[in-house]
């Protein structure tokens, strides 16, 4: 009976931006936990490295140097290298530009204009954003238990970033971009369910990230000018490729073909609680208290997030 239902990537293949269901509408088992906890742990380090990175490279170069080695790295898999349906070329393209070429270069542009505490409160909004996109794609609203989740995730990553955003001088521009930044996220984990689930993780990223080189490869050479060269900032730019754009990206598209868009990018809620944990460990920064209540609804609302929905 099941082979007779049309899965609504299925159903609306002829559509050029679709989303799915994930394959898994079960709680979240040890594998899911285990990809959310990667995912988190390799974009939450990613701060200290492009940290590091910037004091010799300007943003378009750190930017399209880590879309270079990530799109490197996936390629000497050979799964990336499986055949795609020519068919769905347009959309993968159109994946990597909206999920890496694109985001990945408003935000040095915004954060010339806006804290980066700021930024990354609002990068927290990735899941609701996800949610809004799932609900106008597949025309219903999420599960009760994710739609409280979610919002109660993103109550936790205000709370964390509270006292940092205190007296910013971030400027309209700059938070816009950012919106728009996140806007953009949101659609492509949306978008990269069906075709995760069509040919796996490899072969989509690969070509998206080759897609991405459209546009963060012109940024990057606008910014060679004003760029230094030292070994520390270099080596720093190889883990963020490798790993933050490479692996964390290939993690991020199985993880939501498995469990769906607005379940999946609850990931990114524990972006921010990594990044506080080793501002603490290496850097000998202090927690706020509202850090802490944050960090307990993040932890709350990933739960929810994860149930199943009757």
């Amino acid at each position: 009976m099941n082979s007779e239902i049309a899965t609504p990537s299925q159903a609306h293949r002829s559509r050029f931006l679709q989303s799915g269901a994930g394959t898994r509408l079960e709680a979240f088992g040890p594998s899911e936990w285990g990809l959310l906890a990667a995912i988190a742990v390799i974009w939450g380090s990613s701060f200290v490295l492009i940290d590091a990175a910037l004091v010799s490279f300007r943003p378009g170069v750190i930017t399209a140097v880590r879309v270079v080695l990530g799109a490197a790295a996936l390629g000497f898999v050979p799964a990336a290298r499986r055949s795609v349906d020519r068919a769905d070329l347009g959309r993968i393209a159109f994946l990597g530009l909206i999920w890496m070429g694109i985001p990945l270069s408003l935000f040095p542009i915004a954060q010339q204009s806006i804290d980066s505490s700021v930024a990354g409160m609002l990068n927290g909004a990735m899941p609701l954003a996800t949610a809004a996109w799932s609900t106008l794609l597949l025309r219903g609203l999420p599960g009760r238990f994710q739609i409280t989740g979610l919002i109660v995730g993103f109550t936790g990553i205000v709370a964390i970033s509270w006292e940092q955003v205190q007296g910013s001088s971030a400027t309209l521009q700059g938070t816009l971009l950012v919106l728009l930044a996140v806007t953009l996220y949101g659609l492509s984990a949306n978008i990269a369910v069906p075709l995760q689930q069509r040919y796996g993780a490899l072969p989509v990223l690969l070509r998206a990230q080759l897609a991405a080189l459209i546009v963060v490869v012109p940024f990057g050479l606008a910014h060679l000018p004003g760029s230094s060269w030292s070994w520390g900032a270099a080596a720093a730019m190889v883990p963020l490729g490798l790993l933050g754009t490479g692996m964390a990206f290939f993690l991020m598209a199985t993880l939501v073909g498995r469990v769906g868009g607005p379940r999946g990018s609850v990931a990114i809620y524990f972006v921010p609680v990594v990044a506080m944990l080793l501002g603490v460990t290496l850097l000998d920064e202090v927690i706020a208290l509202s850090a802490i209540l944050g960090t307990a609804l993040v932890l709350t609302g990933a739960w929810l997030t994860s149930r199943r929905e009757n």
